[in-house]
């Protein structure tokens, strides 16, 4: 018998979809077809960092729009050069290469990483994520992933995330590459430490081993600063990011320090929609707006997390809670049924794994809207408890 056609049975079922058609955004809040309003703290997966529809990002689109939609990289693309410009500005990178994606991102500083050395090993940590495309998902040690997808591309070894000891090994082997997340997003929300981080950047500087950051997630403010790699005390060679760029519109960029990226010539690599002038529109006004916001995001990160913390003592239910500015976890048995509930009270979180509550606010989120999260999450901790018991 044959299904009778809709326009969900016509999408590929790649997403666990949730049960809400979205049909609106405004600020931190997400409107739903059945007439619901959500607070959303997945601030679609760390990518409308602004919340929805900023305004200054929707004035800068209109104005593209007018102008030029889409030319080809063949040509000087004025937005492009100006966010290339910006971004390089602000961070100790010398030159921009921009895609569509954060796994595009990686795939590009792949093939940088080999070009530049000659070599064709990275070194990668357990529980990374560094997206789907092949060589991206070679790259992502989690094997769950990877399932069914035949052989993953050579070059990649993973070692322990956090762990001094396997720093001696990794010298031994002296890849081209380390390629790490300064806060593990989809691997369970997981900042790297301080001596951990120091302490790797120094074995990599001894043996003209690159420094690779993914930054998709934690990078445009998520963490309280522009970048994270700027808490931690060192310059990467390289750095990736996505997701919060372009407030909503598809671009990656990987960016290099000119005595790598000069290793890239015409050529080399290319990306048809890379920097198209729209994206470089919505993402060069993103990263004026987000730098007026990392206060905000540093104090209500750290108003989160200290109640998220005091909330900890009084439930059992909650293990471990950990992250970074506005990238928030919260380790428990089981985090679908509080997100379930969550949901259920108009309140937007994400898994990260199995066992982990994942909280993405917009960095501009207010305080109200910090207390309202807050007040709602005391009651499902509350409720989770009074069912334990009986």
């Amino acid at each position: 018998m044959s299904l009778t056609k809709t326009s969900q049975t016509s999408i590929m079922q790649t997403y666990n979809r949730l049960p809400i058609t979205a049909v609106k955004g405004e600020g931190s809040f997400l409107y739903s077809e059945a007439g619901k309003k959500f607070l959303d703290f997945t601030s679609g997966i760390a990518t409308c960092n602004l919340g929805h529809q900023p305004l200054a990002i929707k004035k800068a689109v209109s104005a593209q729009l007018d102008l030029l939609w889409h030319c080809s990289n063949l040509y000087h693309i004025p937005k492009q050069q100006e966010l290339a410009h910006l971004l390089t500005e602000k961070s100790c990178f010398d030159q921009v290469f921009f895609c569509n994606s954060g796994t595009e991102a990686n795939e590009a500083a792949i093939k940088l990483v080999r070009k530049w050395s000659g070599k064709e090993t990275i070194a990668t940590f357990t529980k990374s994520f560094h997206g789907r495309t092949l060589g991206s998902l070679s790259a992502t040690a989690q094997p769950n992933l990877q399932d069914g997808f035949g052989p993953m591309l050579p070059g990649f070894e993973y070692f322990p995330y956090n762990d001094l000891d396997c720093l001696s090994e990794i010298e031994e082997r002296k890849p081209a590459a380390v390629l790490l997340e300064l806060v593990q997003g989809e691997g369970g929300v997981h900042p790297a430490d301080q001596e951990w981080i120091s302490a790797l950047v120094s074995m990599c500087h001894s043996n003209n081993i690159l420094i690779v950051v993914d930054e998709v997630q934690t990078g445009m403010g998520r963490t309280g600063t522009l970048f994270a790699y700027e808490q931690y005390g060192f310059e990467p060679d390289i750095m990736t990011l996505a997701k919060g760029l372009g407030s909503g519109f598809p671009i990656g960029a990987m960016l290099a320090k000119e005595s790598v990226a000069s290793t890239f010539g015409p050529g080399t690599h290319g990306s048809t929609f890379g920097g198209n002038p729209l994206a470089s529109a919505a993402a060069t006004e993103t990263v004026k707006e987000i730098v007026s916001f990392l206060n905000n995001a540093k104090e209500m990160g750290n108003m989160l997390i200290n109640e998220i913390k005091s909330l900890s003592k009084q439930h059992t239910s909650i293990i471990e809670v950990r992250g970074l500015g506005l990238l928030l976890g919260i380790e428990v048995a089981d985090a679908s049924p509080f997100v379930s509930q969550l949901r259920d009270k108009n309140i937007l979180v994400l898994s990260a794994g199995s066992n982990v509550i994942r909280i993405l606010p917009p960095l501009n989120v207010s305080k109200g809207e910090a207390e309202e999260f807050l007040e709602k999450l005391t009651e499902v901790f509350q409720s989770a408890e009074e069912e334990e018991k009986g």
